[in-house]
């Protein structure tokens, strides 16, 4: 059952994914670009939340600004930044085995770890981690071996997100929490996952804006990274029919979304923009 008090109306701070809800396989969504335009022009601060980590922060925002959005990286929160925070807080000098598809290099470059490539060939037999991004061809079974045997001789799991499934123009593909979840019911230890749903992406989408979590609103095409991970961290939740979307999992156990419509278009409109 969805909220029955309105929605707020021009709330003082939006959130809002990439993937799914202002483009696809980095061509805009219909609509998608005048309905962000919208937003500027009433001078709501955006914030943009993406686990992905095909690109790093930087072509994030050149590839948004191709598709015709007006984007700033102040205004990129991503899942390998949040990621570089954590291990610079808990593994600085370390060393840090990586899986990842796409290169993430550079925003990894402040966490002060020794980064170990795990698709190359001079692996150590112990690392301090195994670092987990987004999934792809990278994901061989050599490569899943080896992050397992790893975190068997002692390796933190540490996931960049942990999710399942995306959307691309060629359709939906498997994503890290596919392979995360074998990991860790193989290994029997359980990975700290990093990017949304986690209460820390959405308080670092917030940062710096002074707005309370109550205020803000992120919308979504995913229901539990997006919407659900959003309302346990205090925001409104509104859930998009474009992405990866599918009608069933509105009758996943869990809290209803506070709005589910069509596309960022007929949210934002609902929003008074």
């Amino acid at each position: 059952m969805q909220r029955t008090e309105p929605l707020p109306q021009r709330p003082p701070a939006l959130l809002l994914d990439i993937d799914g809800v202002l483009v696809v396989s980095w061509q805009p969504i219909d609509g998608a670009l005048e309905a962000i335009r919208s937003v500027r022009a009433a001078g709501t601060p955006i914030r943009m939340l993406t686990n992905t980590t095909s690109r790093s922060r930087h072509s994030v925002v050149e590839a948004l600004r191709t598709a015709g959005f007006e984007a700033a990286e102040d205004e990129i929160v991503t899942a390998p930044i949040a990621t570089a925070e954590y291990l610079r807080e808990h593994f600085e000098g370390a060393t840090a085995a990586l899986l990842c598809s796409g290169d993430v290099t550079t925003d990894l470059a402040t966490s002060g770890v020794d980064l170990v490539d795990l698709t190359g060939t001079d692996i150590p037999e112990r690392t301090d981690a195994v670092v987990i991004g987004g999934a792809g061809d990278e994901f061989s079974y050599e490569a899943l071996n080896r992050a397992f045997n790893l975190v068997l001789n002692g390796a933190s799991l540490i996931a960049m997100h942990r999710g399942l499934s995306w959307r691309t123009s060629a359709g939906m593909q498997l994503d890290t929490g596919a392979f995360l979840t074998g990991l860790e019911r193989a290994s029997g230890v359980e990975a700290t996952v990093i990017g949304k749903p986690e209460p820390a992406m959405f308080a670092a989408g917030l940062a710096n804006l002074d707005v309370a979590p109550s205020e803000a609103v992120m919308i979504g095409d995913d229901i539990d990274a997006d919407v659900r991970g959003a309302q346990a961290a205090g925001l409104t939740g509104v859930l998009v029919r474009t992405g990866k979307f599918r009608a069933q999992v509105l009758d996943s156990p869990g809290a209803a979304p506070d709005l589910v419509t069509d596309s960022i278009v007929s949210a934002l409109a609902a929003l008074g923009y």
